[in-house]
């Protein structure tokens, strides 16, 4: 497997436990009739909490090391 699969993979499994979903109320089949009469039915009703994730940003300053390169004389 490459980084990219493996990646994926790891994201997918974060964003499906990521949140929680409860069922409130049990959903129904529509009931039908052949002369074209018939029950819409209902949709199950579901209260999903969502992960609280907080965004922010923080300057910092970083000593980077100072270089000095010496390049050999062209004879």
């Amino acid at each position: 497997m490459n980084k990219f699969s493996i990646a994926a993979i790891l994201a997918t499994g974060l964003a499906l436990t990521a949140c929680e979903a409860n069922v409130k109320e049990e959903g129904e089949m529509p009931s039908l009739d052949v002369d074209v009469a018939g029950d819409a039915g209902d949709l199950p009703e579901i209260d999903v909490e969502t992960a609280d994730v907080e965004v922010g940003t923080e300057e910092k300053t970083i000593e980077v090391p100072d270089v000095d390169v010496t390049m050999p004389s062209e004879e």
